[in-house]
């Protein structure tokens, strides 16, 4: 039996250990394992190659992904699919591996629901948005990466009389913004799922620069699209002269964590073995309380995360 591996949209790391432990596994369970280099436009344009070990040796400590990724306008159409498949079945590929997010596990629903063909997906993105799951590739070593350039940054907040605004990633999802909040004793956390008590917030905080409080650091998640409002209310409500950093794109890179390595390990076993059960024909791991399970791609791609309560709670302990 053939199995393919690929990447799709953001890259996130623990997408290349996910790679390796996919080729050593497949070999150690007699099976040929393949690459789709560049994702779904990869899989068009026929970028496909039987993997050998070589390929993958020395790759585990390194961010992105070696396969390369890509956002396809083309797998959108019909015609695009076919060669898809097409190229799959001329190498004999019969089960596939998709490292991604929601946006290409609702086109493998549709790529599967079109042709014979096993799919299981990886949750990966830094985003940490996928229903099903309350863990994705890639999350771990982006907050650590934000946590580094937050603690960095509190060290100069705390030699002036300044605040610091932090936009970190996230869509429009704010994990990364509670969590790193949360873990670098930020005093403003701002996401898209609640509302933000500016009047408030503004109130508390003028008392506590009155009392001596010397800076403020605030989080503002990017899907917010609030970050130049908190910077003004800052200025304006609080007082305080105030600096702007976007982390922007260094939150997906870096090597990837000690979890993000283990985790990328565990999914890919879940995965091949589902297709080589052939229990699953169009799937996603999710793993939730400790415990990894296969949920189908329908419940997947038809529902919509929701930030879980007890991280909503977290904003308001911030106060």
């Amino acid at each position: 039996m053939a199995l393919a591996i690929l990447s799709s949209g953001g890259d996130a790391a623990g997408m290349n250990p996910a790679i390796k432990k996919f080729v050593d596994y497949v070999y150690k369970m007699g099976e040929e394992p393949y690459l789709i280099y560049e994702g779904f436009e990869g899989l068009i344009d026929n970028k496909i190659k039987k993997a050998l070990h070589r390929d993958v040796a020395g790759i585990v400590h390194l961010g992105g992904t070696i396969i390369r990724s890509s956002r396809s306008k083309r797998f959108l159409e019909y015609r695009y699919r076919k060669i898809a498949y097409d190229n799959l079945k001329g190498h004999g590929i019969t089960g596939l591996v998709v490292l991604g997010g929601d946006g290409s596990f609702r086109g493998m629903e549709q790529f599967s629901s079109e042709f014979d063909l096993g799919f299981v997906g990886i949750p990966s993105t830094i985003d940490n948005d996928i229903y099903g799951t309350e863990y994705c590739l890639g999350v771990d070593t982006a907050l650590n990466v934000i946590r580094d350039a937050i603690d960095k940054i509190r060290d100069t907040a705390s030699s002036f009389n300044r605040a610091f605004l932090v936009e970190v990633m996230g869509r429009n999802c704010g994990y990364l913004a509670i969590v790193s909040a949360m873990v670098s004793g930020a005093e403003v956390c701002v996401v898209p799922e609640m509302a933000f008590p500016f009047e408030r917030e503004g109130k508390r905080l003028r008392q506590e620069v009155e009392q001596g409080r010397s800076y403020v650091l605030a989080v503002v998640s990017e899907g917010s699209h609030q970050t130049r409002k908190v910077h003004q209310w800052i200025q304006e409500t609080i007082g305080l002269e105030t600096r702007v950093s976007i982390l922007g794109h260094i939150q997906r890179g870096g090597n990837p964590s000690v979890r993000d390595r283990m985790m990328a390990f565990r999914f890919v076993i879940e995965a091949v073995d589902a297709l080589l059960e052939g229990t699953q024909c169009c799937a996603m791991v999710g793993y939730n309380g400790g415990a990894f399970r296969m949920l189908s791609i329908n419940e997947v791609a038809g529902n919509t995360y929701v930030l879980p309560q007890e991280l909503r709670d977290v904003v308001a302990l911030l106060d």
